[in-house]
């Protein structure tokens, strides 16, 4: 039962964003001090990323954990649709409400559902997408994910480059790929 009249739920409901939330501005804030510079809500892209970086061909999402089932195991029927009858699986992060449960199951769901499709049509399109979770930003945490999230854009960024650079010297012969190490020398004696 929900303590909540209808008319509080649907004012609660309604002051919910999707846009400049304290999670997001908290990535955004981190990115920015670490000198990464980004585009909002890109809106060429499928699924319009909360961040772009066009330099590390990467999207970040921002994904709240009950609007996206952070590690919330949901049952399937053949049609799509959630049997009630099946144990839905809470997680830490994300507890689905008791009322209008079925609602709540189908719509996060269809949320997990598109994230994936648009991640797949990202990923196509040559974009790497990294997902940073609400929980993952709590004061105990936060300071690790950011650094950790700065360290992957880092770590894309040389991968990338050094594939691009690789793919421009393939015409070359094999052994002249071949780079020494640091403490070998390049002529003989």
């Amino acid at each position: 039962m929900d303590t909540l009249s209808r008319q509080q739920r649907h004012n609660n409901m309604a002051a919910i964003r999707s846009k400049d939330t304290k999670p997001e501005m908290i990535v955004r804030r981190g990115l920015w001090k670490r000198g990464f510079r980004y585009r909002l809500n890109h809106r060429r892209l499928p699924g319009h990323p909360d961040l772009v970086l066009r330099k590390y061909r990467t999207c970040v999402f921002v994904n709240g954990c009950f609007w996206h089932g952070h590690n919330v195991a949901l049952p399937r029927m053949s049609d799509g649709r959630c049997k009630m009858d099946d144990v839905i699986v809470d997680s830490e992060c994300c507890r689905i409400p008791h009322t209008n449960r079925e609602f709540w199951v189908n719509k996060i769901r269809r949320n997990k559902e598109r994230d994936k499709e648009e991640q797949r049509k990202l990923a196509e399109m040559g974009w790497h997408c990294i997902t940073i979770w609400e929980c993952e930003l709590k004061p105990s945490k936060r300071e690790e994910t950011l650094e950790s999230l700065a360290f992957t854009l880092n770590h894309i960024y040389l991968q990338d480059h050094r594939t691009n650079k690789m793919e421009e010297v393939r015409g070359e012969k094999e052994d002249e790929l071949e780079m020494p190490m640091a403490a070998e020398t390049d002529f003989d004696r």
